[in-house]
């Protein structure tokens, strides 16, 4: 049997939940949902997996354990890399590489991943490949604005976008977790809005 697709929209909060104390982290209103079609690893699996059985107009109040989210964060993510590795014809990137800067990254499998910049030294650049939201109990609470079967252009032009034609997200504001090509709709939700992206999202 032919799995379905489905166009959905949702407007959300996001909490992180940090020693019982809870942060709104992103909000996604009415105005400008969160966008994206299931079946193609845009959002968290367990994420998805919550919103797809409610239709348009239900309310949702769900918590994600940082297993179902982004996992542990893990030490052996922060690693320092030569400051020659960001230079171009032999000057440093100070445009794009400062501390607090997210910064694409290639692996030699070609596997694209995004580092936050925490040091330059006169040698080195640490970099935390951890997910900003790694670690953390997140709780998402909302409505879903819109929930459809997907129409066939909808799906073509997703997988075009997942081919390399375009953002990888299929939502209008990039929106987390948001690949778009070399940058990550910094700020996010504008800014991969967190569905997918650079914050909820599957990037």
């Amino acid at each position: 049997m032919e799995k379905q697709n489905f166009y959905v929209a949702v407007s959300y909060q996001l909490y992180a939940d940090e020693n019982g104390e809870q942060t709104l982290i992103e909000e996604a209103p009415k105005a400008e949902p969160f966008q994206w079609i299931s079946g193609f690893g845009m959002t968290i699996d367990a994420f998805e997996n919550k919103i797809l059985p409610l239709q348009t107009g239900e309310k949702f109040d769900f918590t994600l354990t940082k297993e179902e989210a982004y996992g542990n964060y893990e030490d052996f993510r922060v690693i320092e890399l030569d400051r020659e590795t960001f230079s171009i014809n032999g000057h440093f990137d100070h445009e794009n590489i400062f501390v607090d800067a997210i910064v694409p990254l290639q692996n030699e499998e070609g596997n694209r991943f995004y580092g936050k910049v925490l040091a330059i030294t006169d040698e080195k650049v640490k970099l935390d490949l951890n997910h900003p939201l790694a670690g953390k109990t997140l709780r998402f609470a909302g409505e879903v604005v819109e929930k459809r079967e997907a129409t066939n252009n909808e799906i073509q032009g997703m997988l075009a976008r997942l081919s390399g034609e375009g953002c990888g997200c299929g939502c209008h504001d990039c929106g987390g977790d948001c690949n778009c090509d070399d940058h990550q709709c910094e700020g996010d939700k504008g800014d991969c809005g967190c569905g997918c992206g650079h914050h909820h999202g599957s990037c």
